[in-house]
């Protein structure tokens, strides 16, 4: 997981403006269109805003265009609000559905969902004398590191017998090995994709201390020197631990539920849940939305219209309830795991597994 992106979800989930509903600007979009889808959602924006929402958004929206034309990023999310001083621009790792959302608080859910389906991992290409170990961030290789060893290969008649070679040789792996293990401990992210051709990946991976190994999610067959091969076959396996981890997910869910134990599912369920901040993994079905209300001075959220708020009188704005409820959980730091799994459908497209039972 980048922490970058973790600290920037949590900075944005706790920012919220109780006294105005449409002080927030976000935009997910792609260099090559945006100032024109820009232009075309501020025109439709300015008609539906009052005269003292009307100048924070237009000063915002300058913010956000200089923003759009600074970066050299192919896709972009831009949060901005001149009323809070706040420009976060971020560059995406692939090219979203084009979004601009005018709210009280940033729309941060496509960010969460990345996050979520981009998680940060270390590529370990080995063999017996070389190993380049690769950061993998939001979809992005960086090779952090190239060890290498001079390891002999053949046996030369008349020199050493061949058992005392094989040890000499031996040894000298076993030396080199050591030596990539210790720059994981100190540089390994929490997961681990070991890569290489033969069976030295499988010799290295029994040397791997255990806390190591429980971080490997598959090891690759591929040559020491295929790096496009090796980027394609770790990033369809890292997207398969994805895809497990949401089913998995999906599952610890269901068990809880029969055992009446640490869960809860369903829309309203999960919302008290997550307000209480007994949420410890929030599992929401991908695509999953839902209209409903919010009330910017109690923070009051339901689902369905409702005009005044039923706690303290005020006037409720429309509100994505599933993106409410992302922002609540994330206020206290629980995991988001977005998923396919057709069990997750049944149970009302979204559920919890707790920290805590009330």
């Amino acid at each position: 997981m980048s922490t970058e992106l973790s600290d920037l979800i949590r900075k944005l989930s706790e920012i919220y403006d109780a006294d105005s509903k449409d002080t927030f600007v976000t935009v997910y979009l792609s260099k090559k269109t945006g100032e024109k889808y820009i232009n075309q959602r501020e025109n439709s924006c300015l008609k539906l805003l009052d005269k003292d929402e009307q100048q924070n958004f237009e000063s915002t929206l300058e913010m956000v265009k200089k923003a759009l034309k600074q970066s050299t990023s192919h896709y972009l999310a831009i949060f901005a609000s001149s009323k809070h001083h706040l420009l976060e621009v971020y560059p995406l790792p692939i090219e979203l559905h084009d979004s601009f959302v005018v709210d009280s608080s940033p729309y941060i859910r496509p960010l969460a969902r990345i996050q979520d389906e981009f998680e940060s991992y270390t590529l370990v290409l080995v063999n017996t004398h070389q190993a380049k170990i690769y950061s993998v961030s939001l979809g992005e290789f960086t090779q952090e590191k190239r060890l290498s060893k001079d390891i002999m290969n053949k046996h030369k008649k008349g020199g050493w017998s061949q058992p005392r070679f094989q040890r000499l040789r031996k040894g000298a792996i076993h030396e080199f090995f050591t030596e990539v293990v210790e720059y994981l401990e100190k540089h390994a992210d929490n997961h681990l994709v070991l890569a290489g051709p033969g069976t030295a990946k499988k010799q290295f991976f029994d040397m791997l201390p255990q806390h190591l190994q429980k971080k490997v999610i598959d090891t690759l067959d591929v040559d020491i020197d295929d790096e496009q091969e090796l980027f394609e076959m770790s990033s369809d396996a890292m997207e398969d631990y994805e895809t497990k981890q949401g089913v998995q997910a999906v599952d610890r869910l269901k068990q809880e539920i029969l055992k009446d134990g640490l869960a809860v599912y369903g829309l309203e369920e999960t919302l008290q849940a997550a307000q209480n901040g007994q949420v410890d993994t929030l599992i929401i079905q991908k695509d999953y939305k839902l209209k409903g209300c919010l009330c910017e001075h109690c923070q009051l959220v339901k689902a369905g219209p409702i005009k005044d708020c039923p706690l303290c009188g005020g006037p409720t704005t429309e509100a994505d309830v599933v993106e409410e409820i992302i922002e609540f959980a994330l206020r206290t730091n629980a995991q988001i795991e977005f998923t396919d799994a057709e069990a997750l459908h049944e149970l009302g497209h979204i559920g919890a597994l707790l920290r805590f039972k009330l």
